[in-house]
């Protein structure tokens, strides 16, 4: 018997995955002896999740690539049936796909796209207007809203094929959103995109996220996507649910130790930096370096005393290093 959390927007229990994947030798005869006999093995894509997200909520879903984060978010959706578990979104069982449902989420994965590519942008609006029956009243002020946040203007009638990356993005976005969902699952919205078009994007999940109270449970390999949008932090390995934490709380799972930064009066080495910590960079007369986390007040007292310090400022490490850490570079198991 499992219980759900009050008033969860998302409510995972359990949640588990395996597909039975077909393996063939390479070449003709391969081909031959794979027709005859054919070869498979389990594999366990997602293995025991759970976790609640309540209304409002924008969490940031992280791991190594193959871990189990786009396969989450698909039985999420409803595009996946689980294997095991119980999962409920918006009150509703995804896997029923239920008309209901559907007009209350919505699915972007920024590797794939919605947009029909020989028509406007403004066709395929048109189509998801059709199809969420959506009052031309709540359309048309849906629409200058997104017009004015993404800057839409000038590009709602060309052809998709003839957008930018950055623009076809946005216009995804709007029409993921158009229907006014109130739970988004995130795929890697931003991936592909320059600084400046990323934070624009980030501006609007933010703005979407205020104005409507929506839930968002956002997957990025830009840190700064989830550093920008996401207090909580929900962490996948190899399948499991390895860390539900905020971001400090993650950083602190680094054993890189803190990082100091340090502004300079007169200019020191590398060489002569390294006797205080490690990981030493030095540009002028800016510097920093990395010092274990227990000796923090220590070495930084030794700096201060030793070296012409104008000022000395002591950050947690990137939450990319963390991660680069905990997961060590490797990938897990794919599908």
């Amino acid at each position: 018997m499992t219980t759900r959390t009050p008033d969860a927007s998302v409510h995972v229990r359990d949640l588990r995955k395996h597909y039975v994947v077909h393996e063939k030798e390479p070449g003709f005869l391969g081909s031959l002896r794979s027709f005859v006999n054919r070869k498979s093995r389990d594999v366990e894509a997602v293995r025991g999740v759970s976790f609640d997200l309540q209304p409002g909520e924008v969490v940031g879903f992280l791991g190594p690539n193959g871990a189990g984060k786009t396969t989450t978010l698909k039985m999420l959706s409803g595009l996946l049936h689980p294997s095991g578990g119980e999962a409920r979104v918006a009150g509703f069982e995804p896997r029923r796909r239920e008309a209901d449902f559907l007009r209350r989420i919505t699915l972007v994965m920024g590797q794939k796209q919605q947009l029909l590519w020989d028509l406007p942008a403004l066709d395929s609006f048109l189509v998801n207007q059709a199809i969420y029956e959506i009052s031309d009243a709540q359309y048309h002020a849906t629409m200058r809203e997104f017009t004015e946040v993404l800057g839409l203007a000038g590009i709602l009638k060309k052809q998709v094929r003839k957008l930018s990356l950055g623009e076809r993005m946005k216009c995804e976005l709007a029409a993921a959103l158009l229907h006014r969902p109130q739970v988004l699952f995130l795929d890697e919205p931003t991936i592909g995109l320059d600084v400046n078009m990323q934070e624009s994007v980030r501006a609007f999940i933010r703005d979407y996220n205020e104005r409507y109270g929506a839930t968002v449970i956002l997957t990025s390999h830009y840190m700064a996507d989830v550093t920008a949008l996401a207090r909580r932090i929900l962490v996948i390995d190899a399948g499991q649910l390895v860390f539900d934490g905020d971001l400090a709380h993650l950083a602190g799972r680094g054993s890189g130790g803190k990082r100091v930064r340090l502004q300079l009066r007169q200019s020191v080495s590398e060489a002569h930096l390294a006797r205080y910590g490690s990981d030493v960079k030095v540009d002028g007369l800016s510097a920093e370096l990395t010092v274990p986390r227990a000796e923090v007040s220590a070495r930084a007292a030794r700096l201060l005393a030793d070296l012409d310090v104008a000022d000395l400022t002591v950050e947690d490490p990137p939450i990319e290093t963390v991660m680069a850490e905990l997961f060590g570079g490797r990938e897990a198991e794919r599908v």
